[in-house]
């Protein structure tokens, strides 16, 4: 036990454990995440070992790694050897190196093994993901034997509703067999006559999982075998898994789209020092990129100190070239992420976007012809005697500046992954800040070409 443990009071294991009593899992674990985590470890260490182990399997728990490192190394230890290997792995690589030393020698050797064999693959692949607790039966079962096997260790097993046959010798993955196919078979027919038709389909521990959860959706799996180059069996990604993965996925994604740092806690858990270093990255580039936006202002001064009733129109400019591109920005990362594009289609999606972005940059223009004119017409503002030629300069920039800002928007994603970087970094305010730069570039060339001789 370590000196914070011994100098920390613990109170009677009844008193402590009795809150949860009548609580569920689920409940159980929003009662112990408002704990202080003293107190939270106090009431793990006095809870039974099954229960305990229920609850740090939930990924809904908190600061499980800091629980887990607050306990007495040998209930510590007790807990993860219980756990599922996936579930614990997560734990361990919450630990710091002096609490990993500490513990894993301290596991049963079969849950070690699993244990480093997990922790020795890349973050996000299939290896990182899987689960070495599952239902394998040699070639040769009867169905049977199979079921009987089944009785005996689906406590120990992450999930039943999927068997996995290895041949006796090799123990390479030869069949797959469902629960409902095999509780529908014979009891003496053999194990591989119930099995699948189809080859069974596999991955390989390096494989990201993006790839595993389309293989998932694809196949309509609940789990997933994965493989070495032998096709020895090493594990299993199951769906909840991968979900669990892809949520936390899709949040950093989202993080990033919105000009942030990817977020590694909940929001509230966030430190003030962290979430500024989190947040000024990001803010710091933009606002340098916004310097360019002045640059090309003062650039046009002497344009706009002769039409100031071109400012007028900056704001509504900028606004719609940004708000194309970022639409064509997210339509974009979305489905990249979903594999419905490969880097191959960006021409496709150029083609694309360049009619669209011509006709929602004549819509818009249109739209600001009519409010001139209106606002001209009815006596709300007088925009002078070359209000008509001013309309036109506005429709004809919104048309080149929506039109760009879709093609941009659309293109920076394709670019930043042939690039070797994650598109949804092709955030929303970095795609406006593009086109705020450019817009103004384009807006001011259009009205010197229509209005020089008159405003300009």
């Amino acid at each position: 036990m370590n000196q914070k443990q011994l100098l920390r009071p613990v109170a009677d294991a009844a008193t402590l454990s009795a809150p949860l009593a009548d609580f569920n899992t689920a409940d159980a674990v929003e009662y112990l995440n408002t704990l202080p985590l003293s107190q939270a470890a106090d009431t793990l260490a006095a809870l039974p070992l099954p229960r305990a182990v229920k609850l740090l399997e939930a990924p809904e728990l908190q600061h499980a790694g800091e629980l887990v490192a607050a306990l007495a190394p040998a209930r510590a230890a007790a807990l993860l050897g219980l756990m599922a290997d996936d579930r614990a792995t997560d734990i361990v690589h919450e630990l710091d190196t002096a609490e990993r030393a500490r513990l894993i020698p301290l596991l049963a050797p079969e849950a070690r093994q699993s244990i480093q064999l997990l922790l020795s693959y890349p973050p996000h692949t299939a290896g990182a993901l899987m689960t070495t607790e599952f239902v394998g039966v040699p070639a040769d079962w009867t169905v049977a034997q199979t079921l009987q096997h089944i009785r005996e260790v689906e406590r120990s097993r992450e999930t039943v509703y999927a068997i996995y046959v290895l041949d006796p010798q090799t123990h390479q993955l030869q069949q797959v067999v469902t629960m409902r196919r095999l509780i529908t078979g014979a009891a003496e027919d053999s194990i591989l006559d119930v099995a699948q038709a189809n080859p069974p389909v596999t991955v390989d521990p390096q494989l990201d999982q993006e790839e595993v959860a389309q293989l998932i959706r694809r196949h309509d799996l609940l789990a997933i075998p994965v493989v070495d180059e032998q096709q020895h069996m090493l594990g299993i990604v199951t769906v909840d898994d991968i979900l669990d993965a892809l949520i936390d996925e899709s949040t950093e994604d989202v993080h990033k789209f919105g000009g942030v740092e990817a977020l590694d806690k909940p929001y509230m858990q966030i430190g003030f020092f962290e979430m500024l270093r989190k947040r000024a990255g990001w803010l710091s580039v933009l606002f340098i990129g916004e310097m360019l936006t002045a640059s090309a202002m003062q650039h046009y001064e002497d344009e706009l100190a002769r039409a100031v009733v071109l400012t007028l129109f900056i704001p509504l400019i900028m606004s719609s070239g940004g708000n194309s591109g970022s639409q064509a920005t997210s339509l974009l990362i979305r489905s990249l992420a979903l594999r419905e594009l490969r880097l191959r289609d960006w021409w496709r999606v150029a083609l694309r976007e360049l009619p669209t972005g011509l006709v929602l940059g004549g819509i818009l223009g249109l739209l600001a012809i009519v409010r001139i004119t209106v606002w001209q017409l009815g006596g709300l503002h007088d925009y002078g005697e070359h209000w008509v030629l001013l309309a036109l300069t506005i429709g004809a920039a919104l048309v080149g500046i929506v039109t760009f800002g879709s093609l941009s928007g659309s293109m920076l994603p394709f670019i930043l992954k042939r690039l070797g970087f994650d598109p949804a970094s092709a955030s929303a305010p970095f795609v406006a800040t593009l086109v705020d730069v450019t817009g103004l570039v384009i807006y001011f060339s259009i009205a010197a070409l229509i209005l020089g001789g008159t405003l300009l």
